[in-house]
This record gives structure tokens, C-alpha cells and sequence, in this order.
């Protein structure tokens, strides 16, 4: 009785054991299909993960870049304000001679100043703008007003002296003004003689500008387009001539590009590499219409049909008020900031612009230069509207030589297939009509993806066993406990069977549960990636119609280049009243 009660005792310690034995192995073995389900997880979503990295990495630098843009354009507003009120400080006294100059010949032509305030007016600026150039020249001017000759001369000998261009230029203005032919041809000559077509001052231009608005008379007009004629043939006959032109013009135009922002094309803007090489081209395209619409624009213009007077008031303007020389290296600086200002603090994109525009800040160009700044920059170059049209006219072959060397450079760059990046996996597509194809081939790759996923998420060779084999072994101690002296075996392997029949069913169920949820996973990201294959093909296929649109309008621009005639311009110029008020 006593081995009786010591053997139930043992054997019911054996069952505890054996409980929480049976326990732990539950517990192990759902840790491990814990482990084994996160593995299989991070295999099946790999390539979803690696796509949401690229598109997070994307993001992150967008915003980045942005925030970067943002303090640039801060910077450089305060950098401008800076420098605005460096040139008020040491170049504001220049604005007030400069805006006293058509006052004062307005002022006398109505009468209603005393030439002795004139004289006071003019003999005050000179004290207080010491070495100025136009200061001597307004008491020059004064003097002549009043009569005083000697005074005139000396005035105008200290003008010369301080620029000789720019005196001559003035004054063969304001003598044409005063309707004094000779004295202005004397000056205009004077003025031609100090110039030189690779090195010409940039004021040149107001030369251009009398002589396109046909304001200087006939026999000026005759000297004027000699020299003209002259500078081309110098310059023509210099080696690789042709090529710099089309180089110059090619950069003034390309200056009119504005940024392509993509909206309406996110899918393609997201996930497609190419997108940098179609931004690029779509700005190229959209310049067509950029170009026709400004010279349109300038030829459809009308010409100022102002009287005389004021027609060189307004040339006067242009001289007097554009900024002097000294003034170029803090103008330039300020532009820059401008451009970073305007661009939204890109800085790249500004620099490119600058270094486009910085030949306007040259003291001194060549003649083709000059025209191609008239015709290109009006607000900084300071020409007219019958000055671009001159310049364009006269620039039109080239112009014509680089505009269609920028539409092939374009078209050059154009993509014969698009990429597609999704989920990892790599497609092309030329116009968006292999949608169906695409989506084959993308839920070929993805099934592929989902099986190797399956695969790694089935039972194991030990839970296949344990069915039969635990049912074995159950079969063996339930079958020995019957047997004498074979009870304590017959229990333990009963239990043992049935522990691992057990496990065997619930590894099963896991694993089908795991596999259902990798289904799940896999049915929702085929569809959303079914869903961008559709938004990029559409976007592909309207991308490439707006782009071909675009580019059409190129051939509008070489036509309306091509019906600029030179000699015909510029015999209309001179059939539109040129010398009217000389009489």
C-alpha cells in the first residue's frame, strides 16, 4: 500500500513535470513561429520597404532642398536691402543731377524758370558731386541757356574731361533736341570716333536708339549706319565668329526657360528616375511659346509717336539715369540677390542666370553684344521698343542659327522609354500604352515575391513528424498501460503523443493564419501597385501629347523669324518719319 502511494505520489509529479514541460515546448514553439512569422514579414515586404525608403528618402531631401531655398531667399532679400542702402548712401546724390537733367531743358522750353535759378541749380550740384561727369555738363548746359559762352566752354571742356563718351553723347542729344543738326552730327561723330566694335561702350546703345527711332535726321543717320556696317564686316572676319554668335544668342534665349513644376504628373514625378531628364525637356519645350509670345510682343508694339522732344527726353532719360560705372560692382551683387529672390532662393539656378547677364554689367562690349542686349534685356540694357525691333532684324540669322540649335539639343535629350520604379522591381515604357503589359509583368514579379514569402512560412519536418509520430508514440503508451509494471511508460508516452500531435495542429493553424496574413499583404500592395501603374501610364501618355504640343509651337517661332527681313525693316524705319521736327 505504501509502494502504492509512493508510486502515485512520484507519478504525479512526473504529470506536473511533464505539464509544464509539454508547456514550455508550446511556449518555445510559438516563439519561434513568432520569429519565423516575422522573418517571413520582413522577406515578403523587403521590396515594398526598399520602394517606401526611396519615396521617404525623396521626400526627406525635397524638403529639405526646400528649407535650404527658403533661408537662401531670406538671405538674400536682407542681403539686398543691404546693398540697396549702400547705393542710396554713396550713389544717391547722382539720382538727384540725373533727375534735373530733362527738367531742366523742359523748364526751359516752357519758360516759366528763371535762368538764374537754372544756374544756381546746376552750379550747386557741381560743388556737391565732385568728379561726377554729368555735373559740368548740366552747367554747361545752364551756361548755354543764359548765354554765357565762356562759361559753357569751360563747363563742357571739364564734362569732356571726365567722360568723353558719355559728354559727346549728351550733348549730341541735347543739340539735336535744340534742333542744332550740325552741332548734333559734330557730336555723334566725336562720340563714334572714341568707340571700337569689340570694345564699345555700353551706352552705345542710346546711339542705337536715336538712330532706330529715326530721330538723329538723314545725314547723322547715313554716318551711323556706315560705322554700323563697318563694325559687322571687322567683326565678321574674325575667326570663329558664326560660332560665337550662336553661343551669345543661345544664352540670352535660354534665359527666357522658366521651371516646369510637374503638377498633374505625381505618379511619374514619384516614381520614375526619368523624371530630372523630363523636367528638363518640358522647360525646353514650353520656351517656344515663351519666345514667340516676346517677339510678338515686340513687333505687334507700337512705335512712339511722341514729338521729337520728347522722344529724345525719354533717350536722355535713358542715358542720365542708368547707373554710372563706379556703381556696377554693388548693381551686380544686388541683381544676383534679385535672381535668388525671384528664383526662390535657388541658388544654382541663379547663378546660371547671372552669369548669362553679367556681360549687361560690362563697362565696355562688342557690337554684336550690344545689339543682342538690346533686343534680349530692354530693362537693363535701357533700348526701346524701335531698338529691338533694329537689333532683332539685324541679329536675325543668328538668332535664327541658335534657336534652332536649342530645339535640337532639346529633342536630342528627349527619353525613348520612361522608367518605372515600384516595389523594387524595374519598368520601361515609351508612351504609356503597354499598361496591360506592365501590369502583367508586375504581378509576375510580385507573385514571384509572394511565393518565395509562402515558401519560407510552412511546417517543418519535425511538426510534419509530430502528427504520426506523436500518434504513434500516444498509440504505444496508451496501449502499455495495460501491461503490468508498464503504466508510469505507458503515461509518459501517452502524454508525449499527444503533446506532440498537439503542436503539430497548432504550428498548422499559425502558420495558416501567417499565410493568409502574407496574402492579405500581398493582394493589397498588387493593388495599390495596379493603381500606380494605371496613374503613371496616364500620366506618361499625357505628358508626352503636352510635350509634342509644346514643341510644335518651335516651328512657329523659326516661321516668324524667317519673315523678318533686314533691309526691308530698316527701309520701313526709314519711311516712318525719320528727321521729323529737324525742320
Amino acid at each position: 500500500m505504501a509502494d502504492y502511494a509512493i508510486s502515485g505520489a512520484d507519478l504525479s509529479y512526473i504529470e506536473r513535470s511533464l505539464s509544464r514541460i509539454s508547456n514550455g515546448l508550446e511556449e518555445v514553439s510559438g516563439e519561434i513561429a513568432s520569429v519565423d512569422s516575422h522573418v517571413s514579414r520582413v522577406e515578403g515586404e523587403l521590396g515594398q520597404l526598399q520602394g517606401d525608403l526611396n519615396r521617404l528618402a525623396g521626400k526627406f531631401n525635397e524638403f529639405v532642398d526646400k528649407q535650404i531655398r527658403a533661408n537662401n531667399k531670406a538671405d538674400a532679400q536682407s542681403e539686398l536691402i543691404k546693398l540697396n542702402q549702400e547705393l542710396e548712401k554713396n550713389f544717391g546724390h547722382y539720382d538727384i543731377i540725373r533727375r534735373t537733367t530733362t527738367g531742366i531743358l523742359q523748364a526751359d522750353d516752357l519758360g516759366i524758370v528763371k535762368k538764374s535759378t537754372i544756374s544756381g541749380v546746376t552750379e550747386e550740384m557741381m560743388i556737391t558731386t565732385p568728379g561726377y561727369w554729368l555735373a559740368p555738363c548740366l552747367v554747361a548746359l545752364a551756361a548755354w541757356i543764359n548765354d554765357q559762352h565762356d562759361l559753357a566752354e569751360r563747363a563742357l571742356a571739364e564734362g569732356v574731361k571726365r567722360n568723353d563718351e558719355k559728354a559727346s553723347l549728351f550733348f549730341a542729344l541735347v543739340c539735336r533736341r535744340a534742333d542744332r543738326k550740325d552741332a548734333a552730327i559734330k557730336w555723334a561723330r566725336r562720340y563714334l570716333a572714341n568707340q571700337n566694335e569689340e570694345n564699345l561702350d555700353r551706352k552705345t546703345v542710346i546711339v542705337l536708339d536715336a538712330y532706330a527711332s529715326g530721330l538723329l535726321g538723314s545725314d547723322s543717320e547715313g554716318i551711323i549706319a556706315k560705322q554700323m556696317g563697318e563694325w559687322l564686316e571687322t567683326l565678321a572676319e574674325k575667326p570663329g565668329f558664326n560660332e560665337q554668335q550662336v553661343a551669345q544668342w543661345s544664352g540670352a534665349i535660354n534665359l527666357k526657360r522658366r521651371p516646369f513644376n510637374g503638377d498633374g504628373y505625381d505618379f511619374v514625378k514619384t516614381y520614375s528616375p526619368t523624371w530630372p531628364v523630363l523636367t528638363d525637356i518640358m522647360e525646353g519645350a514650353m520656351l517656344h511659346a515663351k519666345i514667340l509670345e516676346y517677339f510678338t510682343a515686340i513687333f505687334e508694339q507700337k512705335v512712339s509717336v511722341a514729338d521729337l522732344k520728347a522722344q529724345l527726353d525719354e533717350i536722355l532719360d535713358s542715358l542720365v539715369t542708368d547707373f554710372d560705372d563706379e556703381e556696377l560692382p554693388l548693381r551686380q551683387k544686388a541683381r544676383y540677390n534679385e535672381l535668388v529672390v525671384q528664383f526662390d532662393g535657388d541658388v544654382q539656378r541663379a547663378s546660371k542666370n547671372m552669369h548669362e547677364e553679367v556681360v549687361e554689367f560690362e563697362t565696355h562690349k562688342d557690337f554684336t553684344r550690344l545689339l543682342t542686349d538690346a533686343a534680349m534685356n530692354p530693362e537693363t540694357s535701357h533700348s526701346s521698343v524701335s531698338t529691338q525691333k533694329f537689333a532683332i532684324a539685324l541679329s536675325r540669322d543668328w538668332i535664327s542659327a541658335s534657336y534652332n540649335a536649342i530645339v535640337e539639343q532639346n529633342k536630342a535629350k528627349v527619353p525613348q522609354e520612361i522608367q518605372l520604379q515600384l516595389d523594387g522591381f524595374n519598368y520601361t515604357t515609351r508612351d504609356g500604352s503597354n499598361e496591360s503589359e506592365l501590369i502583367q509583368a508586375y504581378s509576375r514579379d510580385l507573385g514571384a515575391q509572394r511565393e518565395s514569402a509562402l515558401s519560407t512560412c510552412v511546417l517543418t519536418g519535425f511538426d510534419q513528424f509530430c502528427l504520426y509520430g506523436g500518434g504513434a508514440i500516444g498509440l504505444i503508451g496508451l496501449i502499455s498501460m495495460f501491461v503490468p509494471q508498464g503504466m508510469f511508460l505507458g503515461l509518459i508516452g501517452t502524454i508525449a503523443g499527444a503533446g506532440m500531435v498537439i503542436k503539430h495542429f497548432s504550428q498548422k493553424k499559425k502558420i495558416g493564419l501567417k499565410n493568409q496574413e502574407i496574402n492579405n499583404n500581398y493582394d493589397a500592395r498588387h493593388a495599390n501597385g495596379c493603381k500606380i501603374i494605371r496613374g503613371f501610364t496616364e500620366n506618361v501618355a499625357r505628358f508626352r501629347k503636352e510635350f509634342a504640343e509644346r514643341d510644335a509651337v518651335g516651328a512657329k517661332v523659326t516661321e516668324f523669324l524667317n519673315q523678318i527681313s533686314p533691309e526691308l525693316y530698316v527701309r520701313k524705319l526709314a519711311d516712318s518719319g525719320r528727321g521729323k521736327g529737324s525742320k
